[in-house]
C-alpha cells in the first residue's frame, strides 16, 4: 500500500534540533509502518526549484540507510485533490481527499472554522481518539519503543512558531503539511510522526490535523507518566500555504546559534573558556531566551520547565539533526532526570573528530561533522554510566545565573516540574488558537 507523506528538503534532512531543541532521527522500519497500515516509503532526490507543494508518495523506508538523506522532488509534493461538497447538518462542509487518503472537512459554521481544511470539534469523539492513540503509542520497532517522544516534538514544533507581536504561527493550522514549513531545517525527521498519525486521521476524519497532533502529544505524556493535560479542541487547519506569506524561518530554536565557530575537530576544547563554558554561550542564551521563548510570551521559569520536561524524552540522531544520543537514561518516561543529571554529572565537550567515543562503546554520542555537544563520558575512562548527551543550548540552563536556580529547583522537586511543565506545555500548544 502506498502512503502520501510530507517530504523533507535536503536541508531539512540534515539540519535542525530535537524534542524542543534538536530533532529525532526516526528509525522507521517498513514493517513497522506496514503494521499500522502505512505501507513503505519511497526515497527520491533533488528538490526541484519549481513551485507547488504537498505530500509525496512514499514506497520505502527513508531511514534504512542511516547515512543518506531523505529528499523528494518538489514536483511530487502538495498534490491538490478535487473537492466535493456534502451537507453534514452543521453548515456546509468541504470534503476532500487529503495526503495519505484521509478525508478532511470544513464547516462553514461557526465562522471561526471556515478556513479549516479538516476537522469539526463538534463531531469528534475525543475519548475514542485518545483510545486509538494509546493503542499505537508503544511500538517496539520504533527507536526506543515509544512514539511519545516524536509526537511530543511534533506538537512542540507545530506550536513553537508562534509570534506574540504579529499573532502568526502556532499550532492552529498544521502548517507542516505544506512544503515551506516542513522544509524548515529544525523540522527534520518529523515526517514519520505525521505518517504514524495518518491512519488515526483516516479513522476519525472529523478531527483536524492541528488538534490531532496536539492530542497525540498529550496522550503520549499521559501514558509515559507525565502530566495529564486537559485538551481544548477547536484548532482549524490551513486550507493552503498562503499563511506562509506572514511567516519566516528561524522561529524555532537552534542548538549552537551565536556560539564561537567550530573550526577544528582535533581541538574542540579550544571552544571552551577558562570556566569550561563554550565561548559565546551568552549569545546562544539570548537566542533561546529572547528570540524564541520571550517572543512567544514565556518567562524564565516556563522556559526551564519546558526544556526539563521536554528533553527527558527521546534522543538526537546525527543524520537528522547532526547531534547524537539521548539526554537521559530512561528516555520514554517522565522524570526530572534531565535536570538532576545536568547538575550532578561531569560533562565533556566533543565533536565528530572524537573517535575515542567509538572505542569506548559510546559511538552513539558522536555528532555529525561540524557539530559539538557535551557527553557524560571521558576519554580513557570507562564505566557503567549509560551514554547521555547535552546540547550547548541545554547547558545554558546550568550556566545562566537566572536559569540556574530554576534548574536546581526542578532537580530537587519532580512533582513541581510535572505541574509546571504541564501548564507551560498546554499554554505552548494553545498559543494563537484564540481559546478563552
Amino acid at each position: 500500500m502506498k502512503f502520501s507523506l510530507l517530504a523533507l528538503s535536503t536541508a531539512a534532512a540534515l539540519g535542525g534540533t530535537d524534542a524542543f531543541l534538536a530533532p529525532q532521527q526516526p528509525r522507521l522500519s517498513s514493517s513497522a509502518l506496514a503494521g499500522y497500515g502505512i505501507g513503505s516509503w519511497n526515497k527520491k532526490s533533488s528538490p526541484s526549484s519549481s513551485g507547488g507543494g504537498g505530500a509525496a508518495v512514499a514506497t520505502r523506508n527513508p531511514w534504512d540507510d542511516a547515512n543518506k538523506t531523505n529528499t523528494v522532488s518538489k514536483s511530487d509534493t502538495f498534490i491538490k485533490a478535487p473537492t466535493t461538497k456534502k451537507s453534514y447538518g452543521l453548515g456546509s462542509w468541504n470534503k476532500s481527499a487529503s495526503p495519505g487518503g484521509a478525508t478532511s472537512a470544513v464547516a462553514n459554521a461557526p465562522p471561526s472554522a471556515a478556513a479549516a481544511t479538516g476537522g469539526c470539534p463538534f463531531h469528534a469523539n475525543y475519548d475514542a481518539i485518545r483510545d486509538e492513540l494509546k493503542l499505537i503509542m508503544d511500538n517496539p520497532s520504533w527507536d526506543d519503543g515509544s512514539l511519545a517522544p516524536i509526537f511530543l516534538r511534533l506538537a512542540w514544533h507545530s506550536s513553537g512558531t508562534y509570534d506574540a507581536a504579529t499573532g502568526t504561527g502556532g499550532s492552529n493550522g498544521a502548517g507542516m503539511r505544506f512544503q515551506n514549513e516542513a522544509a524548515d531545517p529544525e523540522n527534520a525527521g518529523l515526517a514519520p510522526a505525521r505518517a504514524f498519525l495518518e491512519p488515526v486521521k483516516r479513522k476519525f476524519p472529523e478531527i483536524s490535523y492541528s488538534d490531532l497532533w496536539i492530542l497525540a502529544a498529550y496522550v503520549g505524556l499521559e501514558v509515559t507518566g507525565g502530566p495529564v493535560i486537559d485538551f481544548q479542541p477547536g484548532r482549524v487547519d490551513h486550507p493552503d500555504e498562503s499563511y506562509w506569506e506572514q511567516m519566516t524561518y528561524g522561529r524555532l530554536p537552534a542548538a549552537e546559534k551565536y556560539c564561537c565557530p567550530h573550526l577544528d575537530d582535533s581541538n574542540v576544547s579550544s571552544s571552551l573558556d577558562e570556566t569550561g563554558k563554550v565561548k559565546g554561550w551568552e549569545g546562544l542564551c539570548t537566542h533561546v531566551r529572547n528570540e524564541v521563548f520571550y517572543r512567544m510570551g514565556f518567562n524564565d521559569q516556563e522556559i526551564v520547565a519546558l526544556l526539563c520536561g521536554g528533553h527527558v524524552y527521546g534522543r538526537c540522531h546525527p543524520n537528522a539533526s547532526g547531534y547524537a544520543g539521548p539526554w537521559v537514561e530512561n528516555m520514554t518516561e517522565f522524570s526530572n532526570e534531565y535536570a538532576t543529571d545536568m547538575i550532578e554529572d561531569e560533562w565533556t565537550l566533543v565533536s565528530h573528530g572524537d573517535t575515542w567515543l567509538d572505542a569506548q562503546g559510546s559511538a552513539e554520542l558522536r555528532p555529525a561533522p561540524g557539530n559539538r555537544q557535551f557527553v557524560n563520558q571521558k576519554k580513557g575512562v570507562t564505566g557503567d554510566d549509560p551514554n547521555q548527551m547535552m546540547l550547548l543550548s541545554d547547558m545554558i540552563l546550568a550556566w545562566d545565573p537566572d536559569f540556574r536556580p530554576i534548574l536546581e529547583m526542578y532537580a530537587e522537586d519532580e512533582d513541581k516540574l510535572k505541574v509546571d511543565f504541564g501548564a507551560a506545555f498546554k499554554r505552548l500548544t494553545e498559543l494563537g488558537c484564540g481559546f478563552p
